[in-house]
């Protein structure tokens, strides 16, 4: 299933950018591995009886916090906000101090709701978007 959100162009262009290729079985593994060794990689599932069905995907790691909702269906129903959080306590946990998000292109509102919605605020301008960081308070 995730292969098929990274080759959905839709979901492409708001997590790689314009005119992304999409991806192969390679470079999907090649994506999974790098987010496995610099951070904390999670499928996010949702529960269809008793049998729990991947969504999307995210990743915990202090100098990035990349998130996908693959199945567009799901996107916009809080989800994410859910994912965030529960991670956003996990970090705090670890005594980590402060979370960026490396880039957040202009034209997705979702992921700019999301983060902001989280206490994310705009840090600095990127190519196409902006990065945003979080500092944490401990609870």
């Amino acid at each position: 299933m995730p292969l098929n959100w990274y080759q959905d162009l839709q979901t492409l262009r708001l997590v790689d950018g314009p005119n992304r290729e999409p991806y192969d079985r390679t470079l999907l593994f090649r994506m999974y591995s790098y987010l496995e060794r610099h951070g904390e990689l999670y499928y996010i599932e949702i529960k269809k009886g008793n049998v729990y069905i991947p969504i999307g995907d995210v990743t915990l790691e202090s100098d990035d916090f990349p998130i996908v909702i693959g199945d567009s269906s799901f996107r916009g129903k809080g989800i994410g906000y859910q994912v965030v959080q529960a991670l956003i306590n996990s970090a705090k946990t670890q005594g980590m101090k402060k979370l960026y998000v490396q880039d957040i292109y202009d034209y997705n509102s979702g992921s700019i709701k999301l983060f902001e919605k989280c206490g994310f605020i705009k840090d600095k301008k990127t190519k196409l978007g902006h990065s945003y960081r979080l500092t944490l308070h401990s609870t």
